[in-house]
C-alpha cells in the first residue's frame, strides 16, 4: 500500500493549518486553524473489506507535571507515550480518499461527537483527556485533532499517519472507544498498511 498525505513530506514539518496549537510568541501557543490534512491511498489488497485511519504521536511526555510550565522544560529523556490525534474505523473499502478539512476544520471547543463521521467512524481521540480539567473545553474529543506539543518540551515530535487494509467489513466497536481499543479490535485482521511521518514542535529554540 501507498499512502500520501497531502502537504506532509516525510520527515518534515507539518504545516500549521493542520495544527491544533499554532507558535505565538506572547502567550507561546494559539489555536490553530486545525483542518485535518487530505489523505489518499493506493494498491490496498483485493480482499480488503474496510480501513482504518489513524495518527498518533508517540513522543508525548509520560509525566505531565511540567508541560507547559513557566521556568520549566520537559526533559527529552522523559519516558514517552502514545497520543492518539485521529481514529476512523470502519472506513469502507471503495473509499481512497478524505479530502482537506473534511473530518475537522477549526478548533471546536468540547470536543467533536462520536459515531459516524463524514466518512468511518470516529473514535476518542487524547484531547479528551489532556482538555478534561479545563472547564471551557473539557468534552469528549472524537476524530481528527491535529498537533499542539508541549511548548517548553526539550524534543520535537513526530506524527504518524497512518492506513491499514483490513479484512472484515467492521470492527463493530460501539460508544466512546479509545485507540488502544481500534488497536486490539484489528489485531489479526490487518492485510496492509502504510504509514507517513511529520513532526512539529512549538518550542522556539527548535522552530
Amino acid at each position: 500500500m501507498k499512502l500520501k498525505v497531502t502537504g506532509v513530506e516525510e520527515g518534515c514539518p507539518i504545516p500549521e493549518k493542520f495544527a491544533f496549537g499554532v507558535f505565538n510568541a506572547e502567550h507561546h501557543m494559539s489555536f490553530g486553524p486545525n483542518r485535518n490534512p487530505e489523505l489518499s491511498w493506493e494498491d490496498a489488497p483485493e480482499a480488503t473489506r474496510s480501513f482504518v485511519v489513524m495518527m498518533f504521536d508517540p513522543d508525548v511526555p509520560s509525566v505531565a507535571d511540567d508541560v507547559n510550565q513557566e521556568g520549566k522544560t520537559v526533559p527529552a529523556d522523559l519516558p514517552r507515550v502514545d497520543f492518539f490525534h485521529w481514529l476512523l474505523v470502519d472506513v469502507p473499502a471503495n473509499i481512497s480518499l478524505i479530502p482537506e478539512g473534511e473530518d475537522s476544520d477549526g478548533v471546536s471547543p468540547k470536543g467533536k461527537p462520536v459515531g459516524p463521521g463524514p466518512i468511518g467512524v470516529r473514535g476518542v481521540n487524547n484531547y479528551t483527556q489532556f482538555l478534561a480539567d479545563n472547564p471551557d473545553m473539557a468534552g469528549t474529543y472524537a476524530g481528527y485533532d491535529g498537533p499542539c506539543p508541549p511548548w517548553n518540551d526539550e524534543i520535537i515530535h513526530h506524527y504518524h499517519f497512518e492506513v491499514h487494509a483490513l479484512d472484515v467489513d467492521s470492527l463493530n466497536l460501539k460508544g466512546e472507544f479509545d485507540g488502544n481499543a481500534v488497536r486490539a479490535a484489528m489485531a489479526g485482521h490487518v492485510l496492509a498498511s502504510a504509514r507517513v511521518t511529520g513532526t512539529y514542535t512549538l518550542n522556539p529554540d527548535l522552530r
